[in-house]
């Protein structure tokens, strides 16, 4: 399983084409039939988690000469299988929500934390891939 964080222009479409996207936690491996998660930036105006779908098709973009480091990018296209029903973004996923409870460590822990925990997601989402029947009842329409 892999997730995707990107502009959407139209969160209810059937299919939707990202043209290269950065990757991370592994995305440069996405391949046609993998099943994404996909995300309509926040920083964006989106909502956050959007929908799930199965990818169609995938190619991998090759890294410009001259650049010592680079994200891997992709462009790949997305057939829709289910929508989210109720909203799932960084406000829902905060620990700490901004306003209402004070976060007593300083951010650099904080954001430490969020990194090694949303790497621990990752890696247990990739050894159970069966587990998106469970997550597809309470998210999805």
């Amino acid at each position: 399983m892999f997730a995707i964080k990107a502009e959407v222009s139209d969160p209810w479409a059937e299919t939707f084409a990202f043209s290269a996207q950065k990757t991370m936690y592994g995305g440069k491996h996405i391949a046609k039939g993998d099943t994404i998660f996909v995300f309509a930036s926040e920083n964006e105006g989106g909502p956050g988690l959007i929908a799930s779908g199965v990818v169609t098709s995938a190619k991998a973009i090759a890294k410009k000469r001259g650049i010592a480091r680079q994200t891997p990018r992709v462009s790949i296209t997305i057939r829709r299988t289910a929508l989210a029903k109720r909203r799932l973004g960084r406000s829902e996923l905060k620990l700490f929500p901004t306003g209402t409870t004070v976060d007593p460590r300083p951010s650099s822990i904080s954001n430490s934390i969020v990194r090694q925990r949303t790497r621990s997601s990752a890696s247990r989402m990739k050894r159970r891939r069966s587990s998106a029947g469970s997550f597809s009842a309470a998210v999805w329409i």
